[in-house]
């Protein structure tokens, strides 16, 4: 569904990504697992057409969308759902949903997506009218994630989704993705609880300074002495 090869991305004069290739198959959950500043965040921000690549290529369904802006990008049906939510905090519940559906693919699916994300996350419909930013942190992350969904996405990238949110929160967040995977939704996921997101995933990629240096299935990453050691604790 995604393949991306060989990517380069520069902040000025420093490399955060150094030939980065990897495969998401349609269907699968992929989780990234890398430290701080290992330029995951990047990654998702360089496939999403927010951050400029130096060198290689993303192809999503057989386009090449390497260069794309943003906007057409998520037209195609590449959704981002970004760390630290970012939701629009003077605008109502809402009008945020109202934004997700701005893309052209969205507008004739608007009102049906609309009962799709209230259905799954009823606390947006009890705040509807209410302020985004007055929200509680996983309400605002329910927000981020029916947002997205409005767009109508065929492949979703969760950015660090469980930041910042109590424990009985992050299970119903990762809950939810799994939810949205077995309705045929691609998931790529970011997500500093390594454990949980390797248990999710199908199949992993380790990213240490901008580089792939491992990749496998959840289930063997999760196994590997490496990736116990460095991210586990183990």
């Amino acid at each position: 569904m995604l393949t991306v090869e060989n990517l380069d991305v520069f902040y000025g004069d420093v490399q955060a990504l150094d030939g980065v290739s990897l495969d998401i198959e349609e269907g699968a959950i992929v989780a990234i697992v890398g430290a701080n500043g290992a330029g995951k965040t990047t990654l998702i921000r360089a496939l999403a057409g927010m951050q400029p690549q130096a060198q290689g290529r993303v192809v999503f369904r057989g386009t090449d969308i390497s260069g794309w802006p943003s906007h057409r990008v998520c037209n195609l049906g590449l959704g981002q759902v970004a760390e630290g939510r970012q939701v629009f905090p003077t605008l109502s519940v809402a009008e945020n949903l109202d934004v997700g559906a701005i893309v052209p693919r969205a507008r004739a699916q608007r009102a049906r997506n609309r009962e799709r994300v209230l259905a799954m996350f009823p606390k947006l419909a009890e705040r509807a009218r209410q302020p985004a930013g007055t929200l509680s942190g996983g309400e605002q992350q329910m927000l981020a994630i029916g947002r997205c969904l409005m767009g109508a996405p065929a492949l979703i990238m969760f950015d660090e989704p469980s930041l910042g949110l109590a424990p009985n929160i992050v299970r119903n967040v990762l809950d939810t993705i799994r939810e949205l995977n077995g309705e045929g939704i691609t998931c790529l996921l970011v997500e500093q609880n390594v454990a949980l997101s390797l248990k999710l995933a199908s199949r992993a990629y380790v990213l240490e300074n901008g580089r792939v240096t491992l990749s496998g299935s959840g289930s063997e990453l999760l196994a590997d002495d490496r990736v116990r050691s460095a991210y586990l604790g183990l």
